[in-house]
């Protein structure tokens, strides 16, 4: 029998408002399956996107080829293509059609440290190897191959989020989300634990350019 901490989390813990997931997945063991074996990651670092309603969200303006997934039903990835170089994971969340989802920001590697430095060959320590939402792809071999994956499917899919051990609630910390401007950046909805050297540190939005 599986113990406690390595059950697979339900779908129903993701059918729930996004500001109710995003913390609670602190501490949390994220699990990539691949062809190589498996790795996994305990999230230490998160930021809450509340579809329609929020400025931040990839799905603010309404449904797109991009962002289907996250108007789909709750427990799955949403993987999105950034700046042309990097992918960025995101667990949907809330009820179908709502199109909410947790960004995940940063954690710790437990499990493949070896097969995440072969991606993050560049990394200086074992904590640097997913300090920051692209690293934690780029360490995991994510990317929309595996957008719409099924995270509650069990601990061989490609993906899954097992139990772990969830993080006392006086351990966590939460902010301004990330990089994010306009009407979005005033939301305190990035979310860590306290103290924890993998998390990413924090950059206030800095508009970009347009080339000439």
């Amino acid at each position: 029998m599986e113990s406690p901490d390595r059950m697979p989390l339900p779908r129903d813990f993701f059918d729930r408002p996004v500001l109710e997931v995003a913390p609670d997945l602190l501490g949390r063991t994220l699990v990539r399956t691949t062809d190589d074996g498996p790795i996994e990651l305990r999230l230490t670092e998160v930021e809450a996107y509340a579809g329609e309603i929020d400025p931040g969200s990839h799905a603010f303006r309404g449904r797109t080829a991009r962002n289907g997934v996250m108007f789909g039903p709750p427990g799955h990835a949403y993987v999105y293509f950034t700046y042309g170089m990097w992918h960025c994971l995101n667990l949907v969340c809330g009820p179908e059609g709502m199109a909410s989802g947790v960004l995940l920001r940063a954690g710790e590697i437990q499990v493949g440290a070896e097969l995440a430095h072969k991606r993050r060959f560049s990394a200086r320590h074992h904590r640097e190897l997913a300090k920051g939402p692209a690293r934690l792809a780029t360490a995991l071999d994510v990317d929309r191959a595996l957008n719409g994956t099924d995270v509650c499917a069990g601990p061989e899919a490609p993906l899954a989020i097992l139990a772990g051990t969830p993080v006392p609630t006086d351990q966590v910390r939460s902010g301004p989300r990330t990089g994010v401007g306009g009407d979005g950046a005033v939301h305190p909805w990035r979310f860590w634990i306290a103290g924890d050297p993998s998390v990413s540190p924090y950059r206030v939005h800095v508009p970009r350019r347009r080339r000439t």
